[in-house]
């Protein structure tokens, strides 16, 4: 089961793919979906969250679409999935707490995403910017 849910995998995939095309000019929400072969509709409130949260810029008009809100050494993978994950936190069911969940388990995955969430905080756009660029990955 990996730690990172899909949703977050997709916002880091689209903040890079963003600013990789931010030379030419802003991404479209519906080329962003072509490319994950998603339908714009389900991308579309990922966008607006990280826009909402300062990591993405909105521009309006025939010829907008996204451009990074900020550098992209200032963005660390740890902000996109802050904001990424923020709302799916009310999709997961409730479940009685007992001492194995509240004082074994949860201890334990809390240990593993601090030790997990301080390396995101490492990680910058720029730096997997980068490395597409230096692997040749150019999306779409």
């Amino acid at each position: 089961m990996p730690l990172v849910p899909r949703r977050g995998i997709l916002a880091i995939a689209a903040v890079i793919d963003i600013a990789l095309h931010a030379s030419t000019r802003p991404s479209s929400a519906k080329s962003l979906a072509m490319r994950y072969q998603l339908a714009p509709r389900h991308l579309e409130p990922l966008l607006q969250t990280l826009v909402h949260r300062g990591l993405l810029k909105g521009i309006r008009g025939p010829r907008g679409g996204y451009e990074l809100g900020r550098d992209a050494k200032d963005i660390t993978v740890a902000n996109i999935l802050d904001a990424a994950l923020s709302q799916s936190a009310a999709e997961h069911p409730q479940f009685a707490e007992s001492p194995l969940v509240s004082r074994i388990v949860v201890p334990a995955v809390e240990e593993a995403e601090q030790t997990m969430a301080q390396a995101f905080d490492h990680i910058t756009i720029g730096a997997l910017m980068q490395r597409a660029i230096d692997a040749g990955v150019h999306p779409g």
